[in-house]
């Protein structure tokens, strides 16, 4: 039964990923940010979504949380677009729609050849991120989350393969050891900390404890490698900026806890900066 359901949402998105196409980038971006405002609330819990907003944002009135939401959905729906699209980003038809800020930094992150640490999370187009930084020229390896539907997830992993970044790894204990084969073999890493994870620590994520991946930080004490945070927002319609921050090095004393503690706090001042630009309808706080 479930396998029909993933195979008639398969038939749906292949039917609007043909239509995207032939609406362009810019009509199907906001198209489908349109629908999805629309429907995402239907498949998703309100409540959950409301509960994670209020965690970060106690404050908010009812009407501002609904505002976050809202916008939050439009986006979702733009990305859905806009990965029929991810070629033409690849190929630099559309260089000028990503403006850039810290190019200079991936730069030196080739020259010098030594792996980094790349983190960030689901802001946005964050599919753009790994494709940008391998553009850049540096081998990386990305890891990523395959979706529930075996149908979709085919279409996805080769679109991520052959335009965002050739080197996927599937989350999980197996993909954590290919992670340390690539390392070792002088390919950074990319992996978003903003998803809960069941073989992580807790660890406090806007004054609440939530599972955190350790990764970035095994390999910070295990390495003594640099961690390079990364960001991307919208700033209109379809048109990005990305941000390379500079790498971050930790003492020798440094736990596992300290330095997965200091990631969540960068990660919530990136969420801070545009709220409705992160993915809210994650169960973060399980």
């Amino acid at each position: 039964m479930k396998s029909i359901k993933y195979f008639i949402q398969f038939l749906i998105i292949l039917i609007l990923f043909l239509i995207f196409k032939i609406l362009g980038l810019n009509l199907a971006s906001y198209i489908s940010g349109k629908i999805v405002s629309l429907l995402g609330p239907l498949f998703r819990s309100k409540n959950l979504i409301k509960s994670n907003i209020l965690k970060a944002f106690p404050k908010l009135t009812q009407s501002e949380v609904e505002k976050i939401s809202k916008k939050m959905w439009n986006n979702y729906g733009r990305i859905l677009a806009e990965y029929i699209y991810i070629k033409d980003f690849r190929i630099s038809n559309l260089k000028n729609n990503i403006d850039i800020n810290g190019q200079e930094i991936l730069d030196k992150i080739k020259q010098n050849n030594e792996p980094v640490i790349f983190v960030s999370g689901h802001f946005n187009n964050f599919e753009l991120m790994a494709m940008q930084i391998e553009k850049s020229g540096i081998n990386v390896a990305a890891v990523y989350r395959p979706l529930n539907n075996k149908f979709l997830n085919f279409i996805m992993e080769r679109i991520r393969k052959r335009y965002i970044c050739k080197n996927q790894i599937k989350k999980g204990i197996s993909g954590t050891k290919k992670l340390l084969s690539f390392f070792k073999e002088n390919t950074s890493i990319a992996l978003m900390i903003d998803q809960r994870v069941s073989e992580g620590i807790k660890s406090n994520f806007f004054q609440h404890k939530a599972f955190t991946t350790t990764i970035p930080a095994q390999f910070v004490k295990k390495f003594k490698c640099k961690v390079v945070p990364i960001y991307i927002e919208r700033i209109k319609n379809v048109n990005f900026r990305l941000t390379i921050h500079k790498p971050l090095e930790f003492s020798n004393d440094s736990s596992i806890e300290t330095i997965t503690q200091d990631l969540n706090l960068l990660l919530e001042k990136m969420i801070l900066k545009n709220p409705d630009q992160w993915i809210w309808s994650h169960n973060r706080w399980k």
